[in-house]
């Protein structure tokens, strides 16, 4: 069965579902990639007539569409590609093994290492309960800077978020922390 849950962003929903829809940390698909896309499912939905992106975490998805597309008329069908998805399939949409996930392991100051882990453990899930996700990209003279995906990229209420939720946070438990921007 799958939920729909509205986000701060009008132009994107988060669909619930209560089967593992990935295997892997959140990841982003967007329409303008699709070529270099190899996940089926995702393509399909990124095919659909005004979805721009797709995020992919766990127990969730998050569509994002352009101004001009119904909800009313995108919505049963994303809910209908889901279940057909899971009637065919007893597996995950995103498998670990075929993950275009990124890890390389660089050595990182202890200061990042604490913005990683305090975004990890209070920034994302605060973020995912929106359908988006957040990303470090860099630190450097007390400046961090993210990324906002999924359903917070384009949302009209991402700078506040990062402002008064990300940047304060950041900036409590990591004294080095000056301010946080989007990149």
């Amino acid at each position: 069965m799958i939920q729909i849950e509205n986000t701060p962003n009008p132009n994107a929903l988060k669909f619930l579902s209560e089967k593992q829809l990935s295997e892997v940390e959140t990841q982003e698909f967007q329409k303008k990639d699709l070529s270099q896309i190899k996940n089926e499912f995702v393509k399909n939905i990124l095919n659909f007539d005004g979805v721009e992106l797709v995020l992919i975490s766990k127990n969730f998805m998050s569509v994002k569409k352009d101004e001009k597309t119904s909800w009313d008329t995108l919505k049963p069908t994303i809910i209908s590609s889901i279940n057909d998805y899971f009637e065919k399939n007893n597996q995950p949409i995103i498998l670990k093994k075929n993950s275009t996930s990124k890890k390389t392991p660089l050595e990182e100051s202890e200061t990042v290492q604490q913005i990683k882990d305090v975004l990890k453990t209070k920034v994302r899930p605060a973020v995912a309960k929106d359908g988006g996700d957040i990303q470090f990209i860099s630190f450097n003279s007390g400046v961090v800077k993210v990324a906002l995906k999924g359903s917070c990229s384009g949302c009209p209420s991402s700078v506040m978020t990062l402002k008064q939720g990300v940047q304060n946070l950041l900036c409590h438990y990591v004294k080095e922390v000056k301010s946080v921007e989007a990149s």
